[in-house]
Formats: structure tokens, sequence, C-alpha cells
């Protein structure tokens, strides 16, 4: 059993009305700087000015190059911020790199900040996903998980990507960073089991992430899977930064859950 009482208040009656609210409306994301992307921090700054790619608009070398740049900037990541269960989505992402900790949403965060200053506009979907998903981290404490997480799903302006094998371009979601979702699919290992010391953001680099049921994973096997359609409870659309999606919906927590769960799961190493 999970817990709709950990859940900020409204969120029900914002989810009825969220996706016609947003219908019709142009999502084009950005490079500008954002509470929570602050892009222009010095931690962002170096961090991207080690991936390769200048930071000047127009400067980039296509989108080969700047794919490589973001995959680069993603394994510096996976390396520099050691993988928590903080749950405090709104942290600046200078704020995450300064401390070397943070959870998935937190990382994900610095990996948008960096792309916004190496001149590559980001965008989120934002999904509410099924609590049940997290289960295998907490098997012992299913009821203090919330019923539903907000999760910021990250997409990648890069022009030129070809429509045959990006179906979203000129939009890159995370989840295709390493490949396609068919060819993330078909490599050995299986799908993503959400146990164990790899997390959602090391997973992308190694399996397909399908938040729409639109990939086999043969390799699977027993409690992994590609697919992770079945723990979407709502599609919120897309939103010009995860600022905005978290203004709009809070976080997966209310703020006094947010208070007293931070300084345990701030800290909890994912996977220990």
């Amino acid at each position: 059993m999970t817990s709709s009482l950990l859940r900020p208040r409204g969120r029900t009656r914002a989810l009825a009305t969220a996706r016609a609210a947003s219908a019709g409306l142009a999502v084009n994301g950005s490079t500008e700087p954002t509470r929570i992307l602050d892009r222009r921090h010095p931690l962002v700054t170096a961090l991207a000015g080690r991936i390769g790619t200048p930071t000047a608009p127009g400067a980039t070398d296509g989108p080969a190059g700047q794919l490589a740049a973001l995959r680069r900037a993603h394994r510096l990541i996976a390396t520099a911020v050691r993988p928590v269960y903080s749950v405090q989505d709104e942290r600046p992402a200078s704020k995450v790199l300064r401390l070397g900790r943070g959870s998935c949403s937190q990382r994900l965060a610095v990996l948008e900040a960096v792309a916004r200053a190496a001149a590559v506009p980001t965008r989120v979907r934002g999904l509410l996903v099924d609590g049940a998903f997290w289960y295998p981290r907490f098997p012992r404490l299913h009821q203090l998980v919330p019923d539903r997480i907000l999760l910021a799903w990250p997409e990648f302006h890069l022009p030129g990507l070809s429509p045959l094998d990006h179906p979203a371009a000129p939009w890159l979601p995370v989840s295709e960073l390493f490949g396609g979702l068919d060819e993330l699919g078909e490599r050995p290992g299986g799908g993503f089991t959400n146990s164990g010391a790899e997390t959602l953001f090391e997973a992308l680099a190694r399996t397909a992430v399908d938040w729409d049921g639109a990939t086999r994973c043969p390799a699977a096997g027993p409690g992994s899977t590609c697919d992770l359609s079945a723990y979407v409870r709502a599609d919120l659309g897309h939103f010009d930064s995860r600022d905005d999606l978290f203004a709009r919906h809070g976080q997966a927590l209310c703020g006094p859950a947010r208070l007293l769960a931070e300084p345990v799961l701030g800290h909890w190493r994912a996977g220990a």
C-alpha cells in the first residue's frame, strides 16, 4: 500500500485539468537559466567546458557533436554525483554538484543545466508514475512511498536529427541519449529493475527506459523490463522547464514530509 497523505494538497484537482490546459500550447524549451537549471553558475559552466562543446549559441558541430557531448556529460555526472534518495526535486543543479550527491531527478537536472550551458535547448515531459515502481527500493517501507511520483523527463533540442531514427526529432528524449529504444532493448543485461546500485540515471546508458510501451525487451530477465508504461498514471505533457512543471504540479512529497525525510534519504546511497 502506498500513501496519498504524503502527496501535496491540490494535486488531484490539478491533474484533472492538466492535459486540457496544455493542449495546443507550443513548448519550445529554452537555454535560459532558471532557479533549478542555474546554467550560469561556475560549477555548471565548468562541467560544460569539460564536455567539449562550445558555450556560444550556434558554435556546436551539428547534432552528432552535440549528442556526443551530452553523452560525455552524462558519464561525468554519473561519476561526480553519488546517487542518493534525496526528495528535494527543486534543488539547484549547482548545489547538487557542490554536494556531490543527488537523486535521479537532481542528476537529470544537472544534465539539463549543462546542456543549456552548451547552448542546447531543453524541455521536460511531466509523467506521474505509480509509487509501486519504487517498491523494490523500499521493500519494507511500502506504506511510506507516495502513491504517485512526479517525474520530470528531459528532452534536448538537436536540429538535424533524422526523424527515421528519432521519431520525436528534433527533440531527443533522454531515453534515447545512448541509442534508439529498440536498439537499447536488444542489448544484453535485460531491462531496468529499479533495485540494487543501478538507478534510472545509470540505466539510460545501458538499456531502454520506455514510458510509452513501444519497445520490446527480449533479453529482460526476471523482475526487469524495458516497457514501463504500466506504471504511468498520467502524462502531463511538456513544459519549458522542470521549474514550470513543479510550479504547476508540486513535488512528489508535501513540504513537511520532505523536511522530515531529506536528512535521512538525502544521504542514503541508492542500492545500499
